[in-house]
């Protein structure tokens, strides 16, 4: 094979000459033209392609020939950060993925959990960070597309979206123009595809003015014996191609992703993919009528790399070897060539491995839908990725040497000094404020960070499938999945996503630890029991040793916390290098979760619903709570201290005493306490969708400063309402479990009280919490031009 393509590489006649390319062939000794995608490849052109010079040895070394320069595209596609993991897979193979509900666990597009009834979900979550930042319309709807793919080519029918978005101070020039065109580019894509965007999380910070982060989740439903997996099984079966034509959008992204911005950045626009949800929609039933149909061996999506990772990852887990005829490949536009195709991040394509003799079938479906499927090559015996062009063979890499010899980087890490330093603050340095508890409550209402996020939501079809029980703004999003067919009951699932990334910042073992647990009340708030977790681990380069440091730190957190729980980890995604001139962001471990509800009639949201009903306030509110709090940065503009204190069993013995008054019907909402403290999660409570209801609280217990009794972060706490008929009831159960009762009182009234603390009108609170966002998100502000 290796001498057909060396012959191939002085006898193939280029294209490139009608694109205007001449000068980029060579000649050889005979006056034959050379295509530049034949070339020999170099260690400059490697470096280029973001490749070490040991790198590009040891493939040298390992294929023992010269490479090409479509082989190097194709090498450096499937060695970067983005595509190998190759400086975390050291760290995430300590995390637990295994546990009684896991059906599939990491390693294929998506975690597979069992929630009864013969019904399993499949979910992820995934970064498209510097997509974003560069062109952040597009960047933020292919990624929606992207984990939209992930789901349904398990075999599941994608039924909920969910994002978390990460921007710089509101004063910054650009953070107004990606955070507009970031949250439009979500909601056209997802409105467009008819999937329900129920959730997410929203959070400005300084340090995220050179690179945005936009994570993308995507939840389906599938029956257990329907789940597909990618694997390029059985020799002499066909490759396909499904869906659209293949262009030059997204070529060298997975690269991109995997590096750092510069001055630069904003020129690498044409490395950004271009998304159409109706095709996407086309794609989507397409491939579940064609799974249906019992053609389909295997199937993924071309997502990072396209092509390449599509291929050799199938090649890969089903030990075989595939030959793809590229001139095969559906183009959108003249004269691409192997290297653009092999490396193009065209989106709404999938690869399908078809059992022989049932093709027709494949075809006579995406003729229905309106879709490209042509067979594009086979599975053959042995190891190799033969690609052949116009019927001449121009590469053959073994696939073991683009997947398992990639090496894998144990990196330095060094603790930075500024941890030390914020362990070494104490509280005590800062003052209780000297005006108002009140009008510091009405600016946290008003704070970008703990304002409302109605202006976004409004963008988001949260209703589309008809099955959201909880919509955008609870604690958790929670959607019908079916009828368990035993039991007769609807079963539910709630999801949330969630990281104080200014916790991960002081400490970030613990701060990701805090955000699992974070989670785990969001999930049981609504009356959910955890089932899996699924990361998207945002970091600065793993080459210096204070980043790497934090992404160690944050994976041992994780595991701390997954173990803690018996939550296991069953998908994630890292990605690393986001920072821009060699600042980082805060690091941002993005925990998303699922749980389930057996009966999903019994999930509760957290507004209150009548004027009289009882009020109880679980968990005590702590002095450390205000570590790294948000009343701490706004209040003082300090970011230092130790966060909360995490305290497991309390945890588990609070949340299960929660969902067993949910379970029983005994309360109508719960709420639980974080970001902003008690006094924030309060006036929430008070603002619900329909109307506003007022609260007034007494404190039953209390040791510590006053701004702690209002603002502290200290978990384990929950705000509950019930009918006053239940209230004795209620409050027996929760003292005889050991949980505390700190504050107790009734909805209603134009206030919201706690004890003689403080109080705000209700009316004018909900008007500061409503309007802080509008401004920024509609594009009204001076300070939104993209272009600087």
């Amino acid at each position: 094979m290796s001498e057909a393509i060396e012959r191939r590489r002085v006898e193939q006649l280029t294209r490139d000459r009608q694109l205007g390319r001449e000068g980029q062939g060579v000649r050889d000794g005979q006056g034959i033209d050379v295509p530049w995608w034949l070339q020999g490849a170099t260690l400059e052109r490697a470096i280029e392609h973001g490749l070490s010079e040991s790198e590009f040895q040891t493939i040298a070394n390992l294929i023992g020939r010269p490479l090409s320069i479509l082989e190097l595209g194709i090498f450096s596609a499937l060695y970067s950060e983005h595509c190998s993991y190759k400086s975390s897979k050291v760290h995430l193979k300590t995390l637990p993925t295994e546990g009684s509900r896991v059906i599939q666990g990491p390693g294929e597009n998506a975690g597979v959990v069992d929630v009864g009834g013969g019904l399993a979900v499949v979910f992820k979550i995934e970064s498209h960070n510097h997509p974003s930042f560069i062109e952040p319309f597009q960047g933020a709807a292919t990624g929606v597309g992207g984990i939209l793919r992930d789901v349904f080519t398990m075999g599941a029918r994608p039924i909920a979206l969910l994002n978390s978005l990460r921007f710089g101070g509101l004063d910054n020039h650009r953070t107004s123009y990606l955070l507009r065109r970031a949250v439009a580019g979500i909601g056209n894509y997802g409105n467009c595809v008819g999937v329900p965007t129920i959730g997410g999380e929203l959070f400005f910070h300084e340090s995220y003015n050179g690179n945005c982060l936009v994570n993308a989740f995507a939840l389906g439903v599938v029956e257990h014996d329907k789940i597909f997996l990618g694997h390029a099984t059985g020799i002499g079966n066909l490759v396909f191609y499904l869906g659209s034509k293949t262009g030059r959008d997204g070529i060298h992204g997975a690269t991109m992703a995997s590096a750092g911005f510069d001055d630069s950045a904003l020129a690498k626009r044409p490395t950004v993919q271009v998304g159409d949800p109706f095709q996407e929609k086309l794609l989507i039933e397409a491939c579940l009528e064609i799974m249906e149909s019992g053609a389909v061996i295997g199937i993924q999506d071309m997502g990072a790399a396209g092509m390449t990772s599509s291929v050799f990852e199938m090649a890969d887990r089903a030990g075989t070897g595939v030959r793809v005829h590229l001139d095969r490949v559906p183009q959108r536009e003249e004269g691409l060539t192997p290297y653009e195709i092999m490396l193009s991040e065209s989106q709404e394509r999938m690869l399908l491995v078809v059992e022989r003799g049932k093709e027709g079938k494949i075809i006579d479906i995406c003729n229905k839908w309106g879709l490209d499927a042509v067979a594009i090559g086979e599975v053959i015996e042995g190891s190799d990725v033969e690609l052949l062009w116009h019927g001449e063979p121009v590469s053959s890499i073994p696939v073991k040497l683009v997947t398992s010899a990639v090496p894998q980087y144990r990196w330095p890490i060094e603790v930075p000094p500024e941890y030390e330093r914020n362990r070494t603050f104490e509280l005590s340095q800062v003052d209780e404020p000297e005006k108002g508890l009140d009008t510091i409550w009405y600016e946290l209402l008003g704070s970008p960070n703990l304002c409302s996020r109605q202006p976004v939501y409004d963008q988001y079809d949260s209703t589309v499938q008809a099955n959201t029980v909880i919509h955008v703004g609870g604690d958790a999003a929670v959607v019908r999945v079916a009828k368990n067919k035993i039991t007769g009951k609807e079963i539910g699932v709630a999801i949330t996503l969630d990281c104080n990334s200014r916790y991960c910042g002081l400490d970030p073992r613990l701060g990701t630890a805090l955000s699992v647990a974070e989670a785990v009340r969001n999930i049981t708030a609504v009356g959910a029991d955890p089932i899996g977790i699924s990361n998207c681990l945002n970091f600065g380069s793993p080459e210096r040793p204070h980043s790497m440091w934090q992404f160690a730190e944050a994976v041992r957190g994780l595991g701390d916390a997954a173990r803690a729980f018996e939550i296991p980890v069953i998908s994630g995604n890292v990605s690393l290098y986001n920072e821009t001139k060699g600042k980082s962001i805060l690091p941002t471990p993005q925990i998303a979760m699922v749980g389930v509800l057996e009966d999903v009639s019994q999930a509760v949201g957290s507004y209150f619903i009548n004027e009289g009903d009882e009020v109880f306030v679980l968990g005590i509110a702590r002095d450390d709570g205000l570590g790294g709090s948000e009343y701490l940065a706004h209040y003082a503009g300090i970011e230092r201290g130790t966060p909360p204190l995490l305290d497991y069993d309390l945890e588990m013995r609070t949340a299960k005493v929660v969902r067993y008054l949910i379970s029983e019907r005994l309360i109508q909402t719960c709420h639980d306490i974080s970001s902003g403290g008690l006094a924030v999660a309060l006036a929430e409570c008070c603002f619900g969708s329909q109307n506003l209801l007022g609260a007034t609280l007494k404190v039953e217990y209390h040791q510590g400063r006053l701004d702690s009794l209002l603002f502290s972060e200290s978990g384990a706490r929950y705000i509950i309402s019930c009918p006053p008929e239940r209230a004795q009831e209620v409050r027996s159960y929760i003292k005889n479990s050991g949980i505390a009762i700190s504050l107790s009182g009734t909805v209603g009234g134009t206030s919201i009280e706690i004890g003689n603390v403080a109080r705000l009108n209700l009316v004018d609170a909900h008007n500061v919490w409503s309007n802080a966002l509008e401004p920024y998100i509609s594009g009204a502000t001076n300070v939104n031009n993209p272009t600087k």
